[in-house]
C-alpha cells in the first residue's frame, strides 16, 4: 500500500527547519542542492547544443583535420 501526503509550506518555514538541522545534515543538504543545480544546468546546456545536423562522420572528419594540423605543426 502506498500513501502520498501533500503539505503546503512556505520558504520561510523550510528555512526555519533547515536552520534547526545539525551542521553535518546542513552540509549534506547543501551537497544535494548543489547536485540538483548542477544537473539542471547541465541539462539546459545539453539542450542548447542538441542538434540533428552533427553526424559521427562530421565529427570524425574534424578530429582528423585537427590531428593532421597538430602533426604538421610538430614537424616545423
Amino acid at each position: 500500500m502506498q500513501t502520498s501526503l501533500q503539505i503546503n509550506i512556505t520558504f520561510e518555514q523550510v528555512l526555519s527547519m533547515v536552520k534547526q538541522l545539525p551542521a553535518e545534515e546542513k552540509l549534506l543538504l547543501t551537497k544535494e542542492l548543489e547536485k540538483e543545480g548542477i544537473t539542471s544546468k547541465l541539462n539546459a546546456i545539453l539542450q542548447n547544443f542538441k542538434t540533428d545536423e552533427l553526424t559521427q562522420e562530421i565529427i570524425d572528419e574534424e578530429v582528423e583535420t585537427v590531428r593532421q594540423n597538430l602533426y604538421d605543426n610538430q614537424k616545423h
